[in-house]
This record gives structure tokens, sequence and C-alpha cells, in this order.
């Protein structure tokens, strides 16, 4: 590793607060972001209320996260293509809609998680 990269507490400092400019710029930006924000406050206790064991809170509340994750990179990538590519593009498009689809499958994969630990506690 060269000598003239510096890892110590002032980078790390300054990685945290370019990550809560990205979050709030998110918020700021994105209804879909808000959305998810909003859900994620009730639904986080919620799973580790009705996670039954460290594994079922874990997978429950931690599914969560993932989202808010894909969300933010979804809307850094629409972001720049929308900057490079300001007119209608093909490619550009398949790259915004797929972005989103990686939002979506992580929602699926929650909407999984929730459905095999809870469901069977209602019948």
């Amino acid at each position: 590793m060269p000598s003239n990269v510096n890892r110590g507490p002032r980078q790390i400092w300054q990685a945290f607060v370019w990550s809560l400019k990205g979050l709030r710029e998110g918020w700021r930006i994105e209804a879909s972001f808000r959305l998810e924000v909003v859900l994620f406050v009730i639904l986080f206790p919620l799973g580790l209320w009705l996670g039954h064991g460290s594994l079922e809170k874990a997978l429950l509340a931690g599914s969560l996260l993932p989202v808010l994750a894909a969300e933010m990179l979804n809307s850094g990538l629409e972001a720049v293509v929308d900057k490079l590519w300001s007119e209608r593009n093909e490619v550009a498009g398949r790259a915004k809609d797929m972005g989103s689809a990686a939002v979506f499958l992580l929602m699926l994969n929650m909407l999984v998680i929730w459905i095999v630990i809870l469901a069977p506690r209602l019948g």
C-alpha cells in the first residue's frame, strides 16, 4: 500500500460527513426515498418487536436497510444518466429501469422475509 494513503480518523469522519450529505440530498430530492424512510421508521422497531430471537429480529429489521441503500444508488445513477443524456436515449433508459428494478427486487426480498417469518403466526 502506498505510504501517501492516509486512512485515519479524519478520513473516516469526512466519509461520514459525505454520507450524511448524501442522505440529506436523497431526502430532499427523492419522494421514493422519503416514503421508504417513513416505512423504515415504522417497520424497523416493529421487526425488532415481532421477531422471535436474534435471527428473526435481524432478518425482519435488517431486510429494510438494503432497500434504502439501493434507492440511494438508483437515485445517484439516475442523476448521472440525466446529466449525461438530456435527450431520450435507449441505453440511458435501460440503465434507469435496471436501477429501479434493483430497488423493486430488494422490496420483494423484504416482503418475502416478512411473510415467511410472520405468516405462520397468523394461522
